[in-house]
């Protein structure tokens, strides 16, 4: 017997109802899980839905601190002959109940903040505590001055919101308050107290904010795939992708995220690795827009907008219509070079929505295919892409094609082992074999078992100028998610608008070539996907964590299947983006 999921002593994230899932080696026998029948695959592969066991009596670390864990105890029978094994696994730690009677107690993990900040003096933090409903609780800071916590059930009647914890206090503090190692989170119930420290915040002067200069998450070359990633929130999703060596105030710091300012009506999140402060005094760069002119040539044409610096900007699209928008950036003139006719752009023209933000807008002729943003000393270039010509009879003949064989590093395993990254390779070498017959030239990102890394997969493809890239994967599920539901089955991932129609005709194709229940076309902020020099999609075929699709998976004509799917949808791609 082999248990491929969850591993020995991993710990799950939920207590309530979750899966596992291995194999016994026969098809011929019977298993129980904590005396629950689980069905048998033919080839021996089991997946069970079953509630997560209780917790055992739990043994003690080095340190003397209980660990919670439980046990699968499996039981395989094949004829006379039984095996037995126990599969020990960790639990979340229970939620901690806090009793109204007693000692007065409280959650001691519940304490917020508890990561080092600098912010400036009267900036709201966020105070936050788990303590009895009967209890009282404050913030009082170095000069006895006394902030009031409120309990969820409070808050909930003021907004109107049901159902919030009424053990939760909180409450908005200014920073000034907790700028000192005296302040201190008390709770109180009668006579009893109990005080916590909170985390020592370093004031900001914010009307003379240090600059940063931007350092390079991701590809630490010279081209234009040396990017700084920006975030809405601190540790949230990609949003901005700014060059290196662009200069922003910094307003604040959130244990190792850094807020920057990118303009007056906008800030966002950096690592702090990803900014280096300069020196005091080093005065804000004083960008403004020269004339904005258009250059054409044969593959693409280019919007340039003359500027003194690296201005912090964002790409968007709607329609035919792609918007540059510039912040920090004021105009130093609205003329706007047009060249006589191009096919591809109808019009470019400059907008002011704030004193500190500028936007340019070219409307085009037709719906966008690709763009990228250049950083061209002194000038910052936005490059629209042409679609290729497409033969009507063989549109795939002659254009560039990028597959990307999801995995490794990391990646799922199925229940008889089978590793996610050897069926996407699988797949992926059939699809190549499958546009190379069809005129394509296909440029791999891996084409043998050795690791790629995730952010180097997009780059590669925008270096080999491909048309499109494909990215091949299989799905799997987080603990307390059902996975034998009728639903689970086939999806296609995409995240700029040119790439959605490609999406959607690659999943259409996928649903009826594979036969899997179509789970739909969803936007998705993925690395793969985050190019928008080229239509990017990556699709889930199948969950190789059920034992049914795993199966199908290991044969020949799922993998051809899969691979003809992604083939019939890129070919009705570039038919619809034939013109005359």
């Amino acid at each position: 017997m082999r248990v491929i999921y969850p591993l020995p002593n991993q710990q799950l994230t939920t207590r309530d109802t979750n899966f596992i899932f291995g194999s016994v080696g026969s098809g011929d026998a019977t298993l129980t899980i904590n005396d629950i029948p689980v069905p048998v695959e033919p080839n021996g592969a089991f997946l069970a839905w079953i509630p997560v066991p209780p917790a055992a009596p739990p043994p003690v670390t080095p340190r003397g601190a209980p660990t919670p864990s439980a046990v699968y105890r499996i039981v395989a029978a094949q004829g006379s002959d039984t095996a037995r094994a126990t599969h020990v696994v960790r639990l979340v730690a229970p939620r901690v109940e806090l009793s109204s009677g007693g000692k007065l107690e409280i959650d001691g993990g519940s304490v917020a903040p508890r990561v080092p900040m600098q912010l400036p003096p009267h900036e709201p933090v966020r105070v936050s505590v788990r303590a009895p409903a009967n209890a009282s609780a404050y913030v009082r800071d170095s000069a006895g001055t006394v902030y009031p916590l409120r309990n969820g059930a409070a808050i909930g009647a003021i907004r109107g919101i049901a159902g919030l914890d009424s053990t939760g206090w909180s409450a908005d503090v200014p920073a000034r308050a907790l700028a000192s190692a005296r302040a201190r989170l008390v709770v109180q119930r009668g006579a009893d107290s109990i005080g916590s420290a909170l985390s020592l915040v370093k004031l900001l002067d914010d009307e003379t904010p240090q600059l940063g200069a931007l350092r390079a998450t991701l590809i630490a070359g010279g081209d234009t795939d040396a990017v700084t990633i920006v975030r809405p929130t601190a540790g949230g999703t990609y949003r901005w992708q700014l060059f290196p060596g662009t200069v922003v105030p910094i307003t604040g710091r959130v244990g190792t995220a850094v807020r920057v300012r990118l303009d007056r009506g906008l800030e966002a999140w950096v690592g702090d690795a990803d900014i280096s402060p300069l020196p005091a005094g080093t005065p804000m760069p004083h960008r403004v827009v020269g004339t904005i002119r258009s250059v054409s040539s044969a593959e693409w044409v280019d919007i340039v907008v003359p500027t003194v610096d690296r201005p912090p900007f964002l790409v968007t699209e709607d329609g035919r219509q792609v918007v540059l928008t510039l912040y920090a950036t004021t105009p130093a003139s609205e003329n706007v070079g047009m060249p006589a006719s191009d096919p591809l752009v109808r019009s470019v023209r400059y907008e002011q929505p704030a004193s500190d933000r500028a936007r340019v807008v070219v409307d085009l002729n037709d719906d966008p295919f690709g763009y990228m943003v250049l950083w061209n000393g002194g000038a910052l270039v936005l490059r629209l892409r042409r679609p290729p010509p497409v033969d009507a009879d063989r549109p795939l003949a002659g254009l560039v094609i990028g597959v990307d064989p999801g995995h490794p590093p990391i990646g799922s395993t199925g229940p008889t082992g089978f590793y996610e990254a050897d069926a996407t390779l699988a797949v992926g070498q059939r699809l190549k074999a499958m546009l190379e017959e069809r005129g394509a030239t296909v440029v791999m990102t891996r084409a043998t078992a050795d690791p790629v890394a995730l952010n180097d997969r997009a780059p590669m493809a925008r270096r080999a100028n491909v048309h499109a890239m494909v990215s091949i994967h299989l799905n799997a599920l987080p603990d307390g998610a059902n996975p034998l539901l009728p639903v689970r089955g086939t999806g296609t991932y995409h995240y700029f608008p040119h790439s959605q129609p490609l999406a959607q005709l690659v999943q259409r194709s996928l649903v009826q070539r594979l036969g899997l229940h179509n789970e739909g076309v969803y936007y998705q902020n993925l690395a793969v996907a985050r190019n928008p020099w080229f239509p990017a999609v990556l699709c889930e075929g199948a969950y190789i964590m059920r034992p049914d699709h795993e199966a199908a998976l290991r044969t020949p004509e799922f993998q051809s299947a899969y691979a003809l799917g992604v083939v019939e949808g890129l070919e009705e791609y570039f038919r619809a983006r034939r013109r005359p």
